[in-house]
């Protein structure tokens, strides 16, 4: 029985994976139902077993690109050793990470935004990594490292949006490679308008120190 389950618990990761890998290159509507099963040496009755139709299979590729960034929000939120918006400059530099080598986040990105799970981008990836923002944000503000008066929604909302235009517009310019110095970018402008005199004159003297990543080794 432990014997039976463990299979099928491996023929379900290899299907999301291989689903994810066919999702991230065709998008949801040209992707093959064959090439996935294909990649991931199962059989369509192993499939059908799992998932009930490709719709659902994606789902599955959303919600475990959602576990990789509440895996990795976690991670970073439970670090006392940097203030917040370094901890915050750390988690994006991760992100950035995590976007260049995980296929199941590459593929959550692409189906998030096309128009079959366009309703699911509230429950998406970005709103996990996006609330954790805030919450660096709302400590940054109690530690007087927000400008009087900033909205911290504001704040999220703005970077958050900047990410993942950084994120868009490098796949369109394949600019991969440079996804970290982009995001870092995106954080640096909006810390500009926004962080305090007190926060600018620490990092104008230290700059960011440097991360101790967050991502498991593969």
């Amino acid at each position: 029985m432990a014997r039976q389950q463990e299979r099928a618990r491996r023929t379900r990761a290899a299907l999301v994976e291989s689903a994810a890998i066919e999702f991230a290159k065709r998008g949801y509507a040209a992707a093959s139902v064959n090439t996935i099963l294909e990649g991931s040496n199962a059989t369509k009755g192993a499939m059908y077993f799992h998932f009930q139709s490709k719709e659902e299979l994606a789902r599955a590729v959303l919600q475990a690109g959602v576990e990789q960034f509440t895996a990795l929000t976690e991670r970073w939120t439970r670090r006392n050793d940097l203030d917040p918006f370094e901890a915050l400059h750390c988690l994006v530099v991760d992100l950035a990470e995590l976007f260049r080598t995980n296929v199941i986040v590459q593929a959550e990105f692409r189906l998030i935004i096309e128009p079959e799970f366009y309703a699911d981008v509230q429950s998406g990836g970005s709103q996990v990594w996006g609330a954790t923002a805030r919450q660096f944000a709302l400590r940054a503000q109690k530690e007087g490292l927000l400008r009087e008066g900033v909205d911290t929604e504001k704040f999220t909302r703005v970077l958050a949006a900047s990410l993942a235009g950084q994120r868009y517009m490098a796949d369109l310019t394949e600019l991969r490679g440079d996804l970290a110095d982009l995001f870092e970018e995106s954080l640096e402008v909006v810390l500009a308008a926004m962080a305090s005199e007190q926060w600018h004159e620490k990092f104008a003297r230290q700059g960011w120190p440097e991360c101790r990543s967050e991502l498991p080794e593969s």
